[in-house]
């Protein structure tokens, strides 16, 4: 079918939240400040917070259908739009309408989860129509292979990162833990020891679970909840992005954005995304001598500012936003109701 000259969009933004912010939000503000589509926010889970956003009529009754990717047609409960963005647990049916669905964690498909049965509301969609819309090269190879779907059923745009202020005169060694926590805890006696040499402290930002491990190590280490992750970053020299992969680094590009040198490990989606930018390490013994020298080495710490700097600029929102209009564009000329 033809796409009309202005789309309207309706997103939902219960969708991908990260520590920095709500990156759906975030989308939704650049996709208004972009102004070439009409967009309609709505929620499927929280509650509505701005006279700009709705929810869907008799949506408590819906979600546990929709979290099956069952239940009522979510354009009979909607203003009327050419194309509908999704991000969250919630995948409502469509009659009339195309669905583009974002999975930026790739959790529940590694490990199929009881309650929301992701694997399974992610093939049902894609059997309707959808379009999934994975945050890398990487995790596409991945949705394709554990979802058994096709290469052009899945399509890559990295979601919006959360801009954030430069960081200045930053004394902390701040470590984000994500799903790593046992290879953090062998890792932070030498991180502890290290930042104490320097006068400065290891801050890592955890899940709650992690953070109990954490405390009870009894390692000079200053817990913080992810929440705190803007605050942490603000006061950051160096940052460490310890990550299993599955969830795209937001965290260590809005330190690249900050102008704070990173380290991160050689993973498929770091090396896809961070390499030049950031310092990736490989074994345990690579870790803190190059924590050493991203510490001290001035002239190295201005190469990776400016090379982080101008890498982040591919994930701003603005930058998200454009690729998404584009996405809908096509996906509503290709749309066979």
């Amino acid at each position: 079918m033809s796409a009309p000259e202005r789309l309207r969009v309706g997103l939902d933004l219960d969708g991908s939240l990260e520590s920095l912010g709500n990156s759906m939000t975030d989308l939704a503000d650049a996709l208004t400040a972009l102004d070439r589509c009409d967009l309609v926010r709505f929620r499927t889970h929280t509650s509505v917070r701005s006279s700009e956003e709705s929810a869907p009529t008799l949506r408590r009754l819906w979600s546990p259908l929709w979290r099956r990717g069952l239940g009522r047609s979510l354009d009979d409960l909607l203003a009327p739009v050419d194309v509908i963005h999704l991000a969250g647990l919630a995948t409502p049916p469509t009659k009339r309408t195309p669905l583009v669905i974002s999975v930026d964690d790739l959790r529940p498909l590694r490990e199929e989860s009881r309650i929301h049965q992701r694997i399974n509301q992610l093939q049902r969609a894609v059997r309707r129509g959808a379009t999934l819309v994975a945050s890398s090269a990487t995790a596409s190879h991945e949705v394709q292979q554990v979802l058994g779907i096709k290469r052009n059923q899945v399509v890559v745009v990295p979601p919006a990162v959360p801009s954030v202020a430069l960081t200045s005169g930053g004394a902390d060694l701040v470590v984000n833990v994500t799903g790593l926590t046992d290879w953090f805890l062998v890792l932070a006696p030498g991180l502890a020891e290290f930042a104490e040499s320097q006068g400065a402290r290891v801050v890592a930002l955890t899940s709650a679970a992690a953070a109990q491990r954490v405390r009870a190590s009894g390692l000079n280490v200053v817990v913080r909840p992810r929440a705190d992750a803007r605050a942490a970053l603000a006061e950051a020299r160096v940052v460490m992005h310890f990550s299993d992969g599955a969830r795209f680094p937001s965290f260590a590009i809005a330190a690249l954005a900050a102008g704070v040198p990173t380290i991160a490990r050689s993973t498929a989606i770091n090396r896809e995304l961070l390499e030049g930018a950031a310092e990736l390490v490989g074994g345990d013994h690579e870790v803190v001598e190059t924590l050493r020298e991203v510490w001290h080495d001035e002239a190295r710490r201005a190469i990776l500012i400016a090379a982080g700097r101008s890498r982040a600029i591919d994930f701003a929102p603005a930058t998200a936003a454009r690729a998404y209009v584009d996405l809908y564009r096509d996906v509503v000329r290709g749309w066979n109701p």
